[in-house]
């Protein structure tokens, strides 16, 4: 879930540097991944992929864990990976080094 969220607040950053086309109507709410290739449409297919993944987190969310199998959450943390750094170059900002996560085991 957190590469998920990673790779969201990368798309919401996009979508507050660029601006975004004007419609004389207002529209329905639309998730980030829907914008962002309207606003950039370059990033089109990692929005599609995202879009997916989105749909993936809300059920292992919602408890439903068999959803999302281990090969999938290693490839979501991957793109994920991509993703954050294709946006750091696309809007020229360097590269933030990972932090190093411990995790506290049981017992």
């Amino acid at each position: 879930m957190a590469a998920h969220l990673a790779a969201l607040r990368a798309a919401a950053a996009v979508l507050a540097a660029r601006p975004r086309p004007m419609e004389g109507r207002r529209r329905r709410l639309r998730s980030a991944w829907e914008l962002l290739p309207e606003v950039e449409p370059q990033l089109a297919e990692w929005a599609a992929y995202f879009a997916v993944s989105a749909a993936k987190r809300a059920r292992a969310e919602a408890g439903m864990v068999r959803s999302v199998s281990a090969a999938d959450a290693d490839e979501l943390l991957t793109e994920a990976e991509k993703f954050v750094i294709a946006v750091e170059s696309l809007l020229g900002v360097p590269t933030q080094p990972q932090l190093p996560v411990t995790v506290p085991l049981a017992g």
